[in-house]
């Protein structure tokens, strides 16, 4: 009785500690201590993980027509799959190059602040850019030939209103304008640097407050989108075998492609809907 209360006390014990460690965590202890501290890569399962997370979202499409296409046992989910691979390739570039804009903007918003904080304590306005540009980046691309026009005495608004075409740079005009406004008529670039730096955070701040509000219409329209898939995946669950109808019928055939083309023109609306509200 006892010999069986401590088995099963040893296999609870391993049992535990392999889903504290995760499988394979021994070996690498006992690697780590043979090797004498030195590092040690993860295993083959976790690093095959990790290639299968940094794959971009789109390759997810022929894979799930590759599924869809065995479970129905035809060719035109894997060929719906691989047609919708430039369409997510571009959802998904579109989506970084807003990030990409996002991010250049607070950099800006950065610029114009750390700036201010640097003419406030006494330089120059050449040195003081020097300087919030090193450490804010807010000039991007167009970095070098900003600090070259304000190291040797060049066009500095004009070079700041080149940098602003960048996307999401726009706040550089502002910039340019308190640069010109400053010099040539002597007024206080601080008290204009914090004045543009309270109107970009504004601005900022509206767009961050209705991106949130439009995420539910957003939200709903995707789930409203994948509710056919939801009725496949039921009907398959009772037995109807609904891919067979579906794909193996002239019917199903029919209902497929007006289904799609419907369901892409619904999607597509309400997702201009959205955007049309957020450039607005």
């Amino acid at each position: 009785m006892s010999a069986g209360l401590t088995g099963a006390a040893v296999a609870c014990a391993g049992a535990a500690a392999w889903l504290l460690g995760g499988p394979g965590a021994g070996s690498r202890r006992a690697q780590l201590l043979l090797a004498g501290g030195g590092a040690v890569g993860p295993p083959p399962w976790e690093r095959a993980a990790l290639r299968v997370r940094r794959l971009p979202a789109e390759w997810w499409a022929p894979a799930l027509g590759a599924v869809i296409g065995v479970l129905g046992a035809s060719v035109l989910p894997v060929l719906a799959g691989a047609l919708g691979v430039p369409l997510l390739r571009r959802v998904r570039r579109a989506r970084e190059a807003q990030r990409a804009r996002e991010r250049r903007g607070d950099a800006v918003i950065a610029l114009c602040g750390v700036l201010a904080g640097e003419v406030r304590a006494g330089r120059q306005p050449g040195e003081a850019l020097l300087r919030a540009a090193r450490d804010s980046g807010g000039l991007g691309e167009a970095q070098a030939v900003v600090l070259a026009a304000a190291r040797f005495g060049g066009d500095v608004p004009g070079a700041l209103a080149d940098a602003a075409r960048q996307p999401g740079a726009g706040g550089l005009l502002g910039l340019a304008a308190c640069w010109r406004v400053a010099v040539d008529r002597g007024a206080g670039l601080a008290a204009g640097l914090d004045r543009l730096e309270g109107a970009l955070r504004a601005e900022r701040d509206q767009r961050a407050d209705l991106r949130a509000q439009l995420a539910g219409a957003r939200s709903t329209a995707v789930m409203l989108a994948g509710l056919p898939v939801l009725g496949l995946m039921l009907g398959t669950a009772l037995g109807a075998d609904p891919l067979h109808v579906v794909l193996h019928s002239a019917a199903g055939l029919g209902c497929l492609l007006v289904g799609g083309v419907l369901e892409g023109a619904g999607l597509w609306w309400a997702l201009r809907i959205v955007r049309g509200a957020e450039a607005a």
